[in-house]
């Protein structure tokens, strides 16, 4: 399995040449000349957003490894014993913290299997590391699944499209949704255990060295720096704009908001300057296989939306859609656009048009196929390398040595959903 910056070169290269044969260019110059230009200028199209992960990546770490939080993770691991709860413990830990916030669900899974990994050194750390990255299975059917989140905004594009806000109701706690959830709570640990099962007690040189708070570097420095005045300082601003004056509509749980929480909340464990910036420096090298990957990413990005591929493939599925298989088909024709387009908002500015308009002329159910989207851009993540980044970068692993277990997994989780799209197809409204 080659390296997942080598995967999204190959994935660049694939994405330019498909797009060359299979799209037609508008301006009728040479169309190789344009998907590269395509390319060029949407290579920094992820720039925001690579910033966000990056710091979302510091600032779990930072969290993770101060002293109060190791001290309580310790606590709660010493109670596990065996292999079997040590893959069901990073299994449901996954699965909650990615249901809750799938941010949260990256940085939690892959400090939850290190420590897990540090207790029982002879259970197979990959088993570990890839039983976390499968409860981010479910986030996009969580609490900041972000498809559910745009159709329940103002957001331009979306209400345009449809006309009228659909609330979480019909979404994030529809029937369809909720089942969706429950069926990934049951099985990803029995499958998680029988990848245990086939990996066997594997050496603990997948194991990585796991940081301890007790051991950071702690040179000797002015006093102002070891003072926690200026951490309260910052850390009461930070209070006052969240209950105060912050212009939010009441306080949300997403992507920016669970930064701002890791960077103060990690300040303050730390409890002052100096630790802070020592756990900042030893966060930091982890972050630059976000910063090398993402921008191919954004110019795979930029090609499939700008020469209409992303579009014939939509289309493609759709065609050969009934009412009742549209919801299946949807899902299927977003996990493979998923392959080229990691993130759940993009997808949707790609899909969300064709797939929209298809449901009215079938008369299908519009949250059903958002749905079916949605779960369709989070299910094949488990080949993606995107968003195994920040977890494997953690975890100290690469995406060649959790692969395995997670095939197994997507291919029982796509049956699994496929089953409940089919029979929520044939429902009448």
């Amino acid at each position: 399995m080659p390296d997942p910056f080598v995967i999204a070169i190959l994935l660049t290269a694939l994405t330019v040449a498909l797009a060359s044969i299979c799209t037609h260019s508008p301006s009728g110059e040479y169309q190789p000349r344009e998907i590269i230009r395509y390319w060029g200028d949407g290579f920094w199209g992820l720039a925001e957003f690579t910033l966000k992960m990056a710091m979302i990546l510091i600032g779990g770490y930072v969290v993770a490894i101060s002293r109060p939080v190791m001290a309580a993770l310790r606590f709660l691991i010493g109670f596990i014993n065996t292999p079997i709860q040590a893959v069901l413990f990073c299994t449901f830990a996954a699965i909650l913290a990615s249901w809750i916030n799938w941010g949260l669900g990256l940085v939690v899974g892959g400090i939850v299997a290190l420590e897990v990994g540090r207790r029982l050194p002879n259970v197979s750390f990959r088993v570990l590391v890839a039983s976390s990255y499968s409860g981010f299975l479910v986030w996009h059917g969580g609490l900041s699944g972000s498809i559910p989140l745009v159709l329940n905004t103002h957001d331009k594009v979306s209400f345009d499209l449809i006309g009228e806000l659909i609330p979480l109701s019909q979404t994030t706690f529809s029937p369809l949704n909720l089942i969706a959830v429950g069926s990934m709570v049951v099985l990803l640990p029995a499958i998680n255990l029988l990848n245990l099962k086939v990996a066997g007690n594997e050496p603990s040189r997948f194991l990585a060295d796991t940081p301890d708070a007790k051991t950071m570097a702690t040179n000797p420095d002015v006093w102002i720096n070891r003072s926690p005045i200026p951490v309260l300082i910052l850390f009461s601003l930070a209070v006052f704009y969240w209950f105060v004056v912050g212009d939010n509509n009441g306080f949300s749980l997403n992507l920016d908001s669970v930064i701002f929480i890791f960077f103060m909340l990690g300040m303050l464990l730390h409890g002052n300057a100096s630790a802070f910036i020592s756990a900042v420096t030893e966060a930091s090298p982890k972050v630059a296989p976000i910063l090398i990957q993402y921008p191919l990413y954004a110019g795979i990005m930029a090609i499939l939306q700008e020469s209409g591929m992303a579009d014939q493939i939509s289309r493609l599925f759709v065609e050969y859609s009934t009412p009742q298989t549209l919801p299946l088909m949807t899902f299927y024709s977003a996990g493979l656009l998923n392959l080229f387009i990691p993130t759940g908002g993009g997808q949707w500015a790609v899909q969300g048009p064709i797939v929209v308009n298809a449901a009215r002329e079938l008369g299908v159910d519009i949250p059903r196929v958002a749905m079916a989207v949605a779960w369709g851009d989070a299910w094949t993540n488990l080949l993606q390398p995107f968003w195994a980044v920040p977890l494997l970068t953690i975890a100290g692993l690469n995406i060649k040595d959790i692969i395995g277990f997670c095939l197994v997994t997507l291919l029982a989780s796509g049956t699994v959903l496929s089953l409940i799209f089919l029979f929520f197809g044939v429902r009448p409204l």
